[in-house]
């Protein structure tokens, strides 16, 4: 078995996987949402320190398997750095203690193999990830070999989300919020931008697309005066304008790449109405759509582990003594993840 650890932002959680059969036999997740809420977004040193209080929290109930593991997986990059520093403290401590292999995973690869939780691989693939952070869409051909064709140019679709909540004053994460607002509004009140839309360039942007609803906001009487039917209108319009954002880019790779299987991934993928507008566009160019399970759409560490189960086939191991968090540059279209 693999122990696994994800600690890269706000939420403490630790995975037991089998190696053989990638069955997931524990796992748990502590979420810190409620502790952020009233700060509108993640505030590290409070994230670090409820890490150090649930991560041990959480281990203490993996005893039974302990003395089963054949290695242990923790996310070094990218994230929060003194919230990735308490999963690879852990992380490093046991695999010392323990004398097994220690597997260092790149957050965003395992975002990708949450597709293949409790599962078998399915590659090569298309995938476009959607997170708090990131906005990409990523050819994967092997565990070792994924190439990025398109990224954001500034804000990722889930800050977004989070950014037109907080000007509404609705709180955090903004994501579920606006997505709930938005299926009792009009998504054709508001004209707002689609960032892009008369560019050539296969990238991301939606800093524009946020000052536009700003404007709508005010146009309204601010957030402390709209009434609730403006704010369903606007998150719909909002909504609507990033669609049509994703689905655009997105058509622009469909063209050039020939794989033909796709898949969402990442926090914001878990967005229902973005996965109805993607099964159609799937339809459109036939290519076959998989999805994350809800449950494993945000960050985990059950796919930090199925991740880990792969690499502990060729042995990508690092040593315990060196292990440390990596600081990653923007990383722009056809460089390797």
């Amino acid at each position: 078995m693999i122990l696994s650890i994800e600690s890269s932002c706000d939420d403490s959680s630790i995975a037991i996987t089998n190696i053989k059969d990638n069955k997931l036999i524990f796992h748990k997740k502590i979420s810190q949402e409620k502790q952020h809420a009233c700060y509108g977004g993640v505030v590290p040193e409070l994230a670090s320190r409820l890490h150090a209080i649930d991560l041990p929290n959480i281990l203490e109930e993996t005893k039974p398997y302990l003395d089963k593991l054949k290695a242990v997986a923790v996310t070094n990059q990218p994230g929060l750095g003194v919230t990735l520093l308490e999963g690879i403290a852990m992380a490093k401590t046991i695999a010392v203690t323990k004398e097994i292999p220690l597997i260092a995973v790149h957050h965003l690869k395992g975002h990708i193999y949450s597709l293949f939780i409790e599962k078998e691989e399915i590659l090569p693939l298309l995938v476009l990830l959607i997170s708090g952070g990131h906005t990409q869409i990523i050819r994967v051909e092997s565990l070792e070999k994924m190439t990025i064709l398109a990224t954001s140019m500034d804000d990722s679709v889930g800050e977004s989300f989070d950014k037109t909540a907080k000007m509404m004053g609705l709180g955090y994460p903004g994501g579920p919020i606006i997505e709930k607002l938005a299926l009792k509004g009009d998504e054709n009140r508001f004209v707002l931008p689609v960032p892009l839309r008369n560019s050539p360039l296969i990238a991301f942007s939606l800093s524009g697309l946020k000052n536009a609803v700003r404007l709508a906001i005010e146009s309204v009487g601010g957030a402390e005066k709209m009434s609730q039917q403006n704010q369903c209108d606007i998150s719909a319009s909002f909504q609507k304008a990033v669609k049509l954002h994703l689905i655009q880019k997105s058509k622009k790779v469909f063209k050039e790449e020939m794989i033909k299987d796709f898949a969402i991934v990442g926090g914001a993928s878990a967005n229902l109405y973005i996965r109805e507008a993607y099964e159609k566009l799937c339809s459109e160019f036939g290519k076959t759509l998989h999805t994350v399970p809800l449950e494993y759409c945000s960050d985990n560490a059950a796919m930090i582990g199925r991740y880990a189960v792969e690499a502990y086939k060729k042995k990508l191991f690092i040593d315990p003594y060196t292990i440390d968090i990596v600081v990653n540059k923007k990383r722009q279209q056809g460089v390797e993840l």
